[in-house]
């Protein structure tokens, strides 16, 4: 009876998340964020019978899954991208519920709650959902194979509660990390992981079926590369070589520094304190091998973070989200741990008034970052502002009129893909002219230009672009503004 009151709130709880997302994405438009636009335009290429245009000047690392997803949200036509936005406001809501599934499965259920609420209520991982970003829905598979797991475990181990991680029913967790590992490269470690964690005890013809499972996804992701670039490894070399274009960090050097600044950042430093405690509190009591699975999604995105350096990769804080989470959980366990304690245990008392205190800091904390949702607020604002004055302006008639004298150029990579996106245009119809030397930029066509200290900063300026591709070229006169966006054009002759 219990167990169905609990299942009740719980879905309960999981609809009014739902709900909450739902009202969030109708009453507050948000647009994706330039990446999710290229895989919206690389599925409409699929759609259309042509090859997604991953070679295009600064395009981002293509993720397989991420643009069958798209090309499907693509059937809906103009509104995909906002369609796409509400698939990672939901799997926001999957990734907490999956969290909550794993935390309690490992911790109890009130180690579960603050588990989940550390991740749901975490500034990064609602911007990502409301950009779009291919992160959301990768962790979400990732928690949700973590939990399935570790219940198929409890379930195994009866009415003792004892969470197993040996035994049969493993596929379906496979099959989750399969998917993660086509949505990114860090799902292939997690496959690869539990692969050989699933090994022993099967027979040889499992056993070859599970580390084909794991091989599957950087296998399709290299196929994908291999068909429409010619060049397995195009995503690995692509990505390398735009990080050092755009001037971002990377290297082994910046791992240290940007591992410590980036978890605090996006777990919140209370919180990734907790989770550093919860790892020591729960191995001492617990031991490390009830708690395979959480310290394998720790030292697994680690591990992959330093890789990243190691290949020369881009270091970004989207590149810790697995270790964040696994903090998330550990972090529950250090609040709420006590609550698993018998009443005479001898760390019961001051771990109750500790979890107390950790209480009242978290909510002075949450107080003082009160900011950071109007933070979040102010950046939702401007990207609505840049998407409308974008759209409008390409709508105008004498924008559109002007197309035939030439491509459409903006003056860096930001917003060309939105660009591709609202016309249905391919690769060479919209250009960035930072891609070009100054000498060889169009001298035809309509150029786009950013005014205004914030979109000049934001996306004139992009990434140390040269200024003087954000100021109009000889020939080009005044068409058309919307906002903070000018249209000039140039129609005459060939040069």
């Amino acid at each position: 009876m219990a167990a169905r009151r609990c299942g009740r709130v719980e879905t309960a709880v999981v609809a009014v998340g739902v709900l909450a997302v739902v009202g969030l994405w109708l009453a507050v438009p948000t647009f994706p964020n330039y990446d999710a636009y290229y895989h919206l335009v690389w599925g409409r290429e699929l759609l259309d019978g042509r090859a997604p245009s991953f070679e295009a000047y600064a395009a981002p690392t293509q993720h397989p899954l991420y643009i069958a997803v798209a090309a499907v949200v693509g059937l809906l036509g103009t509104g995909a991208d906002r369609a796409l936005v509400a698939v990672t406001l939901l799997a926001l809501v999957a990734l907490t519920w999956g969290t909550w599934r794993t935390a309690r499965a490992l911790f109890g259920p009130w180690a579960g709650a603050l588990a989940a609420l550390f991740v749901g209520s975490s500034f990064a991982f609602l911007l990502y959902a409301v950009r779009a970003y291919v992160d959301v829905p990768f962790l979400a598979l990732v928690l949700w194979a973590a939990a399935w797991e570790l219940e198929r475990g409890r379930d195994e181990a009866g009415a003792a509660g004892t969470v197993a991680v040996r035994g049969g029913g493993r596929l379906g967790p496979m099959l989750l990390l399969v998917a993660a590992g086509l949505l990114r490269p860090e799902g292939w470690v997690l496959a690869g992981l539990y692969a050989l964690w699933s090994l022993p005890g099967r027979s040889w013809g499992r056993r070859a079926a599970f580390l084909a499972l794991a091989a599957t996804p950087p296998l399709l992701w290299a196929a994908v590369d291999l068909a429409v670039t010619g060049n397995p490894l195009y995503s690995l070399n692509a990505t390398s070589e735009l990080a050092d274009e755009l001037g971002r960090p990377r290297g082994l050097a910046e791992v240290p520094g940007s591992f410590v600044a980036f978890v605090t950042d996006v777990a919140r430093p209370p919180v990734a304190l907790a989770g550093v405690l919860g790892v020591a509190l729960a191995v001492r009591l617990l031991g490390w091998r009830r708690l395979v699975v959480p310290l394998a999604l720790l030292v697994a995105g680690a591990v992959t973070f330093v890789g990243t350096g190691l290949a020369g990769l881009s270091i970004l804080p989207r590149y810790l989200t697995v270790p964040v989470v696994a903090l998330c959980l550990f972090a529950g366990y250090a609040v709420a741990g006590f609550t698993t304690l018998p009443g005479g245990h001898p760390w019961y008392t001051r771990w109750r008034n500790g979890a107390l205190g950790a209480v009242v800091v978290g909510a002075i904390f949450f107080v003082v970052q009160l900011p950071s949702f109007g933070r979040l607020g102010d950046e939702v604002a401007f990207v609505q502002g840049i998407n409308r004055d974008l759209e409008a302006l390409l709508a105008a008639p004498a924008v559109a009129q002007a197309g035939g004298c030439g491509p459409l150029s903006l003056p860096n990579y930001r917003l060309v893909p939105d660009a591709r996106w609202l016309l249905d245009a391919p690769a060479q119809q919209v250009v960035a002219r930072a891609s070009f030397a100054r000498a060889d930029r169009p001298q035809r066509g309509v150029a786009i230009f950013y005014v205004g200290e914030q979109p000049l900063e934001r996306y004139g300026f992009a990434d140390g672009a040269d200024r003087l591709a954000n100021v109009p070229g000889p020939g080009f006169t005044p068409l058309e503004r919307a906002g903070t966006l000018r249209a000039y054009v140039s129609c005459g002759p060939q040069p």
